[in-house]
């Protein structure tokens, strides 16, 4: 049987697309069967696919892995016998795990999640939507059309730049969505008015709180490609925010 090229088995996964970790031991003290070096790749699922060590290493990984897919960062855990352990983590700030294994070693392992990046749905075919789509790639966003809206997650961003063109029903559909945030390239008033007529039509008032109007950061934009990085500015001011909070354990909206 040919040997397992762990880099092989990272680059299938991300060609699936589907959010998984890479485990990587960075130290072992005693006996252990992990060995600096090691890698592996952990799904979604809690598959690990690669050689970490024994049972108890990989019940911690399985659960530091999932809880680092949840916030978005990597993190160092450390594994060791549990008559050592004396709290959730040790004096240098690294999260402890019991291990009851009889080879009593201990294993630090490095956590580190990856999953595709967050979708930017553009309602609109005017060159503020042409110019968002373009430049969405350098701020590392996936950008789709508006068709795409059924696709969207909680922590994917909407723009409705219709101007003019659908600009209800494509307001709707961005609202109607999961995803977190929803901008519109429109004056206060035209959007007060589009709500408006939307609240009358039955739609929840938390949802209709979603919308920021006009879309993007207060920067003197002028042209479609300045108001695109405006836009593109408050996405990512959004999204920062989102990956703190996770990273303290917070919930965001």
């Amino acid at each position: 049987m040919p040997r397992q090229d762990i880099f092989d088995e990272i680059m299938a996964l991300r060609r699936k697309g589907a959010p998984f970790c890479v485990a990587t031991v960075l130290r072992t003290a005693d006996a252990t069967s992990a060995k600096a070096g090691a890698k592996a790749a952990v799904t979604a699922e809690g598959a690990i696919i690669g050689h970490l060590g024994g049972a108890c290493v990989q019940r911690a990984v399985r659960a530091a892995a999932a809880e680092a897919l949840e916030r978005g960062a990597p993190r160092v855990i450390r594994v060791k016998p549990s008559d050592k352990v004396v709290g959730l983590a040790d004096p240098d700030g690294v999260q402890t795990f019991k291990s009851g294994c009889p080879s009593g070693g201990t294993v630090d392992i490095l956590i580190e999640p990856w999953r595709l990046p967050p979708r930017l749905v553009v309602f609109g075919d005017g060159p503020i939507a042409a110019a968002l789509r373009e430049h969405a790639a350098l701020a590392g966003l996936r950008a789709l059309g508006g068709e795409a809206i059924g696709e969207a997650e909680a922590g994917d961003f909407v723009v409705v730049a219709t101007q003019g063109a659908g600009d209800g029903d494509a307001l709707r559909a961005a609202l109607e969505s999961p995803a977190a945030h929803v901008s519109m390239v429109a004056s206060r008033r035209k959007a007060r008015a589009l709500c408006d007529k939307l609240a009358a039509a039955g739609m929840e008032r938390a949802r209709l709180e979603r919308l920021k109007s006009p879309a993007g950061l207060d920067i003197g934009a002028v042209d479609p490609h300045e108001i695109a990085v405006s836009i593109l500015a408050e996405v990512i001011a959004w999204r920062n925010a989102a990956g703190k909070a996770a990273a303290r354990g917070e919930r965001t909206a």
